[in-house]
């Protein structure tokens, strides 16, 4: 079966931001570059190798070679730096759980990190439940964070027609990203694949084969094998004409990726901004409207799972017809792009608090920094226009270089932040101190980390270090010191010091 070439993209394009210690140079890196009009990838960071210095070394396991399965993951562990046997040693269970709940919604660098353990080629358990528990975990995670395009990738990789549930994942992931024509073929030739007749009957009418498709809904209606919201929608479906002037079907209010590409075939599209984010991947299509794929880039670019570029890309596309609400953010965004454009410090400095408060309110600073971070450096701007763009900076994948300007009063606990050696005596408040000791070459992993390193279970400590840099970020001082700890201890020095600088730096509820 043919590779479409959404999923080869995915596999090949997938967007690095965040700085790496002793790594080669990104901008040199060919497929590491963004694209114009490519998929919707989340921007995962390219980690640090993890290493150990303070925990036990991990007992080494042998196992037969013929009982190692086929490692699966989007990105090679060579690029994310997560070795081969991430899930080793712990309860898949245990793991799927860890993958479902942890949560990144306010940190970007949270949610780099995410993704990039979902994503990074692993080897799974041998036994191949555990290991379909594992997988099935990673494309429900990446679904409900709006990364579909990976998801489909992760899947096709993972032998979707291997079994009814990794075929759904699958399906799913075709049908929002408009794919659905390489997921039929497949269910058409194994038939025992369909997650229920609505996904026969549609298949087998996207392939032309329109009275098989009739013979099965008609067989569905006599036997009564589907709620009748779904016959009517299939009706309509497969037999458009007779309902030409009939009123509109009721919207469901929790529709599946199936019943939802149905409504969109009978033109009577359903809007997304109250469904799964995963819905949002289907507005960035063409056959949405320029505010559609604006609200939806920006919700998913809000979560990580798409590319900055694109966000800008649609920002600028064209003049805003209207003002309020998002149109203010495009007008804002695209006068800020002109100024710098123009090279002009004045410009700059009067057009930069405005976008910033629009991003504020959209939540997206961290995507904008990431985009005009480099291009502020090149400005010399003064007064305020100048610390806040310092600021920007220090959200940004160049922080490091934005720490080496001098700074004054509490500027300097941030700059040591950037350079990875906060200082107590700089520090203002009692979360800044907790930081600082997360910092120290006296810093020591907590003993549940140290427990899983010393197993070699290094997936499921990354996953509870998340959770502990969570309870940290909402007020558990002690937590947030190990967090930061646990990251710098397994070689995630990059997420520490960028989601140290995020909490310190953007304002979350």
């Amino acid at each position: 079966m043919p590779i479409n070439p959404t999923i080869r993209a995915a596999v090949v394009a997938l967007m690095m931001p965040g700085p790496v210690l002793a790594q080669t140079p990104l901008s040199v890196i060919d497929w590491l570059e963004p694209s114009t009009g490519g998929p919707n990838l989340p921007p995962t960071i390219l980690l640090e190798p993890p290493v150990s210095n303070s925990v036990l070394s991990p007992q080494i396991q042998v196992t037969p070679l013929e009982a190692l399965l086929d490692p699966i993951g989007i990105v090679s562990s060579a690029a994310t730096g997560l070795p081969i046997d991430l899930w080793r040693g712990s309860d898949p269970q245990v793991l799927s759980r860890l993958i479902d709940r942890v949560p990144v919604q306010h940190y970007p660098a949270m949610q780099s990190l995410l993704y990039t353990v979902l994503l990074s080629e692993a080897r799974p358990p041998s036994n191949v439940a555990d290991a379909d528990t594992i997988l099935l975990a990673r494309l429900d995670r990446l679904m409900a964070l709006g990364a579909v395009d990976p998801a489909q990738a992760l899947a096709q990789q993972a032998d979707p027609a291997g079994n009814t549930a990794r075929f759904a994942r699958w399906f799913d992931t075709t049908l929002l990203t408009g794919d659905e024509d390489v997921s039929c073929n497949t269910l058409i030739s194994k038939p025992y694949l369909a997650p229920d007749n609505r996904s026969r009957i549609f298949c087998m009418a996207r392939s032309g084969d329109w009275e098989t498709a009739a013979l099965l809904l008609e067989t569905a209606h006599a036997l009564g094998t589907l709620p009748p919201p779904d016959l009517a929608l299939l009706d309509r479906f497969l037999s458009p004409g007779i309902f030409e002037d009939a009123p509109p079907l009721s919207a469901p209010s929790t529709p599946d990726p199936l019943t939802f590409r149905l409504y969109e075939t009978i033109g009577e599209r359903l809007p997304t901004a109250q469904l799964p984010r995963s819905f949002a991947a289907a507005d960035l299509r063409d056959v949405a409207g320029w505010k559609a794929q604006l609200e939806a880039a920006e919700r998913l670019t809000r979560i990580g799972a798409l590319n900055p570029n694109q966000l800008l890309g649609l920002y600028t596309d064209r003049r805003p017809a209207a003002s309020g609400g998002i149109w203010d953010r495009v007008d804002a965004v695209q006068r800020f792009d002109t100024a710098l454009r123009t090279g002009s410090a004045d410009a700059v400095s009067k057009t930069l608090p405005k976008v910033w408060k629009a991003m504020q309110q959209a939540g997206l600073e961290v995507a904008f920094a990431d985009l005009f971070g480099d291009q502020l450096a090149r400005i010399d701007l003064q007064g305020p226009a100048g610390t806040l763009a310092w600021r920007i900076r220090l959200l940004s994948t160049s922080y490091e270089a934005a720490a080496l300007m001098p700074a004054q009063g509490s500027d300097v606990f941030l700059v040591g932040l950037a350079l990875g050696s906060p200082k107590s005596a700089y520090a203002t408040t009692a979360r800044d101190q907790a930081i600082s000791r997360g910092f120290s070459p006296d810093s020591r992993v907590s003993q549940d980390l140290q427990r899983l390193l010393a197993d070699g279970r290094l997936g499921e400590a990354i996953l509870r270090t998340m959770e502990m840099f969570d309870r940290g970020a909402q007020g558990n001082l002690q937590d947030l010191s190990d967090a930061i700890a646990g990251f710098r201890a397994v070689g995630l020095e990059d997420t520490a010091r960028r989601a140290s600088l995020q909490l310190l730096l953007l304002e979350r509820s």
